[in-house]
């Protein structure tokens, strides 16, 4: 952190994130009511990176054993798509989205290591106190990924999308590619039609289903945004969704060997990353 700049925290997990951006009637009074309490009139999405990266080390580093935020580690993001376009709005629902990943982890193959942190008692009072803090129970307008970008994310992104790279004393912060979520549904539906007939037993469409029901629930006057976060560093220029795109449609064309190089090339560009999850 350089003057309220993350520059990349060689040390700490690479997180990008998938958020949806809405217009302002697609929240009722209540709710952005609240959203503008948030906002300061002074941010940038660059200083809400920062405040987000100071909040979480701030849990990390409190002597109390609860990883669980409180609301006031809420934040909300702005967009504007061009002059005189709507600003657009993404809270971090940080709150929201911890419960949500808590409840996941206790009740998968992590269970184990999860009552290691907590008891299950201490685990059912925590997720309660955090439950009945949360004001708004909107949709989740974002996701996260540590160490590298889900592949179906790249099915929804094209090269020529907007794309803003947002770069500092030579690193480049993040990378963040914009688009329409019609456009981006359309998209996903897309594929989802093609692999349902060319390659149903692939993990990709059951990721693609998922993202389908998620971005069908906003408002169509919303926007997709992909932030690959610090991890654009090491990627960027990224040709990963031409990849994806190329491997899909050499799928749908019968082209195997074509499919099979577009994975290589996104195996070799990632694996790397993802194996630094592991690293001492």
């Amino acid at each position: 952190m350089t003057d309220g700049l993350y520059l990349g925290g060689v040390q700490l997990p690479f997180v990008s994130c998938l958020r949806v951006y809405l217009p302002r009637e697609s929240y009722t009074a209540k709710e952005f009511s609240y959203l503008e309490s948030l906002l300061d009139p002074a941010q940038n999405t660059i200083s809400v990176d920062a405040r987000e990266l100071a909040d979480s080390l701030g849990r990390v580093s409190r002597p109390l054993p609860n990883p669980l935020p409180t609301p006031d580690g809420d934040r909300v993001r702005v967009l504007t798509m061009g002059e005189g376009e709507p600003p657009l709005y993404a809270p971090n629902q940080v709150v929201a989205r911890s419960i949500a990943g808590a409840a996941e982890l206790l009740n998968g193959t992590m269970e184990t290591l999860a009552n290691l942190v907590l008891s299950e008692e201490e685990w059912a009072l925590e997720l309660a106190r955090a439950a009945a803090t949360h004001q708004h129970e909107m949709p989740l307008q974002t996701r996260s990924s540590t160490w590298g970008i889900p592949f179906s994310w790249f099915t929804l992104v094209y090269a020529n999308d907007r794309m803003e790279v947002v770069e500092a004393n030579g690193r480049i912060l993040t990378v963040r590619i914009q688009v329409p979520v019609s456009i981006a549904l359309g998209r996903a539906e897309r594929f989802l039609a093609m692999l349902g007939q060319m390659a149903p037993d692939l993990d990709l469409l059951t990721e693609l289903q998922d993202l389908s029901h998620w971005l069908a629930t906003f408002d169509a006057g919303g926007v997709l945004e992909l932030d690959y976060g610090p991890v654009a560093n090491r990627v960027h220029p990224d040709d990963s969704p031409a990849d994806v795109h190329m491997g899909l449609q050499c799928l749908a064309d019968g082209d195997f060997t074509g499919a099979a190089a577009a994975y290589r090339r996104l195996a070799n560009r990632w694996m790397p990353i993802r194996q630094l999850a592991r690293a001492s």
